[in-house]
């Protein structure tokens, strides 16, 4: 590498100072304020989903490598990317762990305040990728049914094991969406959906809020049993009247495991580092306290469910999140950037 990049980069992006600065020029700015003229001489940019990436952005400059610490890339217009040289690269499953914690302790929780006895409940997963097969593993230990919607895997290994999307609402007393927000997806939760659904089912959206149709979400909830939204539609300004009326409403938090941000972080820094020669950080992995922020084995086989919600509620108490969230819903961007990221859990 001959002389030093310039890296534009999320602030609010952990672990990250101080990585690039003995080989590149780094510029730190909040995701959602960086412009065109911050990077119209960079090389890189390193974000998170509140960069918008399309030619309002990137037009003209000279970037090309963008990397997400998420796993979605529906800020970024990969189009305009392919036709302009320009390198993305996203964290895939970096918070698959973090998300199936969420669901689960959720899931629970909200059963175990509800009275909601969980006997061989069947759950309905739609989006089986790095985070729904993490959703299906758990789901299976604990003795779950489970339902599998994923078009586009089912047409690459074959339908056996998969399901159609009518099918799997109509069976499932537990729905969890884990798709990518595209083309395909966009409002998919819609009115169909919601009357296809069981009386009394369970509805968790933590995928992107944009796959809800939330009109559509509120005339059905009196309908549905709890119903847990992570993820909404125009964040930060998000419905307040939705909020009032689900059972966990949270942040767009689900994925902010510890381990999940140090995921991130690493896979972006490593992209960045391959993408431009820089051999020092193609393997690096932020130095992190593994006495107090190592992950934490569960082992759930026996218990009952009130054993298991305590387990699941000792190790993530979401009802903290879900109060914090509805007492300040306008602190929805400092509440994300300022989170104290919990240990993740795992099974054998």
């Amino acid at each position: 590498m001959n002389g030093k990049i310039k890296i534009v980069a999320d602030s609010n992006i952990p672990f990250l100072q101080g990585v690039f600065e003995p080989y590149a020029e780094i510029v730190y700015k909040d995701g959602l304020l960086i412009d065109r003229d911050d990077v119209r001489d960079a090389d890189a940019v390193i974000i998170r989903t509140r960069t918008k990436c399309d030619e309002g952005l990137l037009g003209g400059s000279s970037v090309s490598m963008i990397a997400t610490a998420t796993i979605g890339t529906d800020h970024i217009d990969l189009d305009y990317c392919r036709e302009h040289g320009i390198e993305v690269h996203n964290a895939q499953g970096c918070n698959a762990g973090g998300v199936m914690q969420y669901v689960f302790s959720a899931l629970y929780g909200t059963a175990s305040r509800k009275s909601i006895k969980l006997d061989r409940p069947v759950m309905g997963i739609i989006g089986v990728g790095h985070v729904g097969r993490k959703v299906e593993h758990m789901a299976r230990y604990l003795g779950f049914d489970v339902l599998r919607c994923d078009p586009p895997r089912a047409e690459k290994e074959g339908p056996d094991g998969f399901c159609s999307l009518d099918y799997l609402l109509s069976a499932s007393n537990i729905v969890t969406l884990h798709t990518p927000l595209d083309d395909t997806t966009r409002n998919m939760a819609d009115e169909h959906f919601f009357e296809m659904m069981r009386p009394g089912a369970f509805f968790i959206n933590a995928a992107r809020g944009e796959i809800v149709d939330e009109a559509a979400l509120m005339e059905a909830m009196p309908k549905l049993g709890p119903v847990i939204i992570d993820t909404w539609n125009h964040e930060p300004d998000i419905n307040l009247a939705l909020m009032e009326m689900v059972d966990i409403a949270t942040p767009h938090i689900a994925g902010y495991s510890y381990q999940g941000k140090l995921n991130g972080t690493a896979s972006s820094v490593q992209a960045v580092a391959k993408h431009f020669g820089i051999a020092a950080l193609c393997d690096f992995y932020p130095k992190y306290d593994e006495t107090e922020h190592a992950p934490v084995h569960l082992d759930l086989k026996g218990k009952n469910q009130g054993e298991i919600t305590s387990v699941f509620q000792y190790n993530y108490p979401i009802f903290t999140d879900d109060f914090m969230f509805r007492m300040n819903p306008g602190d929805f961007e400092k509440m994300r950037s300022g989170y104290r990221y919990r240990r993740e859990v795992y099974i054998d």
